[in-house]
């Protein structure tokens, strides 16, 4: 049987880094010789790194990504190397997400992208113009490889059926696909069906890394032409996976289309291409959901800080079970010594939360100081007492609270150069329920796409995987089992304000993330009184959501660059009519 060495390198690319990213690509593509291989594949745009956004309104930026693709291009050798970059409509006026073949020093040829996403965090119809040129099959050491860009192996009967048709022993697929929960399984079940159609092997190449609240796993698949699955790429981390794919006799097939054919390298003049394959890499099992989850918001977390300049970042430590999964989660992407813990305790601050915020900090290793706001707080309410003609109270000290802490945490991030780290989740900030200018205060909202529920279920998550590595839990059982609350006046409890979370939450996955109206969801069985409270409090919060910092993305739908809602918004859809009864 004849085979296609292939490495599929998957990179963790920095947006506008040109000469970094080249680097990147150069080493990828020397390991790929190393091992041998006859091509190698680099994720979407690898070159400017994906999403470029505006930066593709600036006509140098896009002259630079080309002179950076040419210094790829005459690195090449026997190896051939399919790299995304941007480039220009055949017109030359408008520009393509684009994929260049490159070998023996040049680019031998083109592909660009014909399927342009733009829903969800994709916009690119904002900068490029979809292909309608007919692709072209590059022999690659004697088998004919396809190219295809990301969103051209989604549509059934697309790019990718139609160059297996035309005798495609592989299509490669470079890809900046994103991470949401269960995306693995979409993606696998998605390339069967491609196969199926196209009746020859895909290889599809993912990026990995953070890029502002994006996250790219990387998880790289490559299929067989009857579906097995031949090899993956490491989940949240750059790899090269080097695999020999077996090609289809080309007896045995009908061609159905006419393509051009433009022969890229020549086969390898010592190696036997009738010998069984010799690499099948062992298949790495796919992480757990909860293993999932929590390894995207590190790398998000750690990619964020570390590709904007930050080292070191503070939280704001209340003893409460959010500021804790935060800490741990910033502990695991930076070390304990690049993580500081302000606590900052009030006149309703219990004795149970004071001790847990030192009990996390010290099984986390990071540093505590402990900053009591009662003193701040007594000298601002008596200046608002002057203006008001009483204390404040209820909401309002409630807030004010809130935001003598932000006070202090921007203090310190100003005077230290730290970032903080604010630590509300998404049923929070779905529901209003946090300060503008208080506990929203900071650079990076690690847990902003997280529900509570899942908060819990991460702790537990995270709790185990210490005791299974024989160390101790970070987080306190204390702070997973008592009631959530913010402690902000007397016996304050969440379910006070909001829905218990188990019903909350549901609610919310409906309404923000599948796009139910309240009429729905009732008709769906929940709780007309729970539906109407969540859509009044999700809607008149959208004002406060524009003003959170960006945070990872880990559902279908996050707050920020997937949901676009208008502030000012008065539709409300009407009640479904009841039934007449004769």
């Amino acid at each position: 049987m004849s085979y296609l060495r292939l490495a599929a390198a998957q990179l963790n690319t920095v947006v506008g880094d040109l000469s970094g990213n080249v680097d990147r690509i150069l080493a990828a593509l020397a390991s790929a010789e190393a091992a041998g291989a006859d091509i190698c594949v680099v994720p979407e745009l690898a070159i400017p790194g994906y999403p470029p956004e505006d930066l593709l309104l600036k006509p140098a930026f896009v002259t630079d990504n080309v002179a950076a693709l040419e210094k790829v291009a005459a690195a090449s050798g026997q190896c051939a190397i399919v790299v995304g970059y941007v480039g220009a409509t055949p017109s030359g006026l408008a520009l393509s997400n684009a994929a260049a073949i490159c070998a023996g020093g040049q680019v031998v040829g083109t592909y660009r992208k014909r399927c342009l996403p733009n829903y969800g965090v994709f916009d690119e119809q904002r900068w490029f113009v979809a292909s309608d040129e007919r692709p072209i099959l590059f022999g690659v050491a004697g088998a004919w490889v396809g190219i295809s860009v990301c969103e051209d192996v989604w549509f059934p009967e697309g790019p990718v059926a139609q160059q297996g048709q035309a005798g495609a022993d592989v299509v490669v697929n470079l890809n900046a696909s994103p991470y949401h929960r269960g995306r693995r399984s979409e993606r696998l079940a998605m390339l069967r069906d491609r196969v199926g159609e196209a009746g020859c092997a895909i290889a599809y190449v993912n990026q990995v890394g953070g890029q502002d609240e994006l996250v790219f796993d990387g998880d790289s698949l490559i299929v067989a032409a009857d579906g097995t699955l031949l090899a993956s790429g490491a989940q949240f981390a750059p790899d090269l996976v080097v695999v020999d794919i077996p090609l289809t006799q080309e007896g045995g097939r009908r061609w159905e289309l006419e393509l051009p054919r433009v022969v890229a390298t020549e086969p390898r003049a010592k190696r036997s291409r009738d010998a069984p394959p010799l690499l099948r890499p062992a298949l790495r099992p796919p992480l757990s959901d909860e293993a999932e989850v929590y390894t995207a918001l590190v790398l998000g977390t750690r990619d964020y800080l570390g590709k904007n300049g930050f080292t070191e970042a503070v939280i704001g430590l209340s003893g409460g079970i959010d500021s804790s999964l935060v800490a741990t989660i910033a502990v695991d992407a930076l070390g304990p010594s690049h993580v500081h813990g302000l606590s900052m305790p009030s006149r309703y601050s219990s004795d149970g939360s004071r001790h847990d915020a030192g009990m996390l900090a010290s099984l986390l290793g990071i540093d505590l100081h402990v900053v009591p706001i009662e003193e701040a707080h007594v000298a601002f309410t008596s200046m608002l007492a002057g203006v008001l003609g009483r204390e404040p109270a209820g909401l309002t000290d409630e807030n004010l609270q809130s935001r003598l802490r932000g006070v202090l945490l921007m203090g310190l991030s100003n005077a230290k150069g730290w970032i903080v780290l604010t630590t509300g989740n998404k049923s929070e900030m779905a529901t209003g329920y946090s300060t503008l200018y208080g506990d929203s205060a900071g650079g990076f909202a690690v847990i902003k796409d997280v529900p509570k529920t899942l908060v819990y279920e991460l702790c537990r998550y995270r709790n185990t995987q210490a005791v299974l590595e024989g160390l101790p839990a970070p987080i306190p059982d204390s702070v997973i089992e008592k009631p959530p609350s913010a402690e902000l006046r007397p016996d304050q409890r969440d379910d006070q304000s909001l829905p218990p979370y188990e019903k909350l939450d549901p609610v919310l996955q409906g309404y923000v993330e599948r796009d139910r109206t309240a009429p729905d969801l009732v008709a769906e069985g929940f709780d007309p009184v729970v539906v109407d409270q969540v859509v009044r409090l999700v809607d008149g919060a959208e004002y406060k959501r524009r003003q959170m910092p960006p945070g990872v993305r880990i559902t279908t739908k996050a707050f920020g660059k997937d949901r676009r809602m208008p502030i000012t918004n008065h539709y409300r859809p009407p009640a479904p009519q009841e039934p007449a009864h004769g």
